[in-house]
């Protein structure tokens, strides 16, 4: 389990005067809610199971200021970015990987601006990456033949043209891949992007995140398998909106690879 796995922290590097291979950067939902707690660990798992030399900031990480700039407060964003940024550089840090898509997408695509050039992949890239090296093996094991669809976060697929990397970690599951209608370019926001992850829904019919539930109900899948912490949050609520729970889980794609492997 990951609780017995070692996650040593940059500042414990630098005393020992190594550089990891790259930094995990765990973000607000995978250090605090404690759904995404599961993610982190399973990703984690998989890190320690392929060998990969990572480290993390631990209590120097702060929030990446998305939340912030995506509600208009580019003040606060700038503040929270440059902090990281500083942190960061400070470190040397190269390459980093992130669970969380408006992570990988804000650090990627809106640090330089501000003097932060990094590589950042997304999770499921990365995982894709130590595939291909044959740093891991993924097997089916329990997900062999289970009808799966995917649910493409809007930061991922849409903002950063990345759809294959996700589907591709899913078919070494051996998994029977169902789409939905609106898939890939064409996908529906769970709605909590754009810092409405923290805000109550505006009125109207039916509420976002249950109308892409019932997107992936049509397809009959035993589970949603997503690649973001929001998602996965916003289509659990609307698994038990439309009283589906226990027929359909929804689960991160760290944690079906950890799992199929019993890690």
């Amino acid at each position: 389990m990951a609780e017995n796995i070692k996650v040593p922290t940059m500042a414990e590097y630098m005393a020992e005067g190594k550089k990891p291979e790259v930094l995990f950067w765990v973000g607000c939902s995978g250090s605090f809610d404690d759904r995404a707690k599961k993610i982190t660990k399973a990703f984690v798992r998989l890190l320690d199971k392929a060998n990969v030399d990572f480290a993390v900031l631990g209590t120097e990480e702060s929030c990446t200021g998305d939340p912030a700039k995506r509600a208009g407060n580019e003040f606060l964003y700038q503040m929270q970015a440059v902090g990281n940024i500083e942190v960061l550089n400070g470190y040397e840090i190269k390459k980093i990987v992130t669970t969380c898509p408006h992570c990988f997408n804000i650090i990627k695509n809106e640090y330089p601006g501000l003097g932060g050039n990094y590589e950042v992949m997304h999770h499921t890239t990365f995982l894709k990456s130590l595939l291909e090296e044959g740093r891991l093996t993924v097997e089916g094991g329990k997900f062999k033949g289970k009808r799966i669809t995917f649910h493409d976060p809007c930061y991922l697929g849409r903002g950063n043209d990345i759809y294959e990397a996700p589907r591709d970690l899913l078919k070494k599951l051996e998994v029977e891949l169902v789409e939905m209608k609106r898939c890939k370019t064409n996908a529906m926001c769970c709605g909590a992007g754009g810092a409405q992850m923290f805000k109550e829904p505006e009125p109207g019919k039916e509420e976002v995140n249950v109308a892409r539930t019932e997107q992936a109900i049509e397809v009959k899948p035993e589970v949603i398998a997503a690649g973001c912490p929001f998602c996965n949050t916003m289509m659990t609520d609307g698994v038990k909106a439309k009283n589906k729970e226990g027929a359909i889980e929804v689960m991160d794609i760290a944690e079906m690879i950890a799992n199929a492997e019993d890690l």
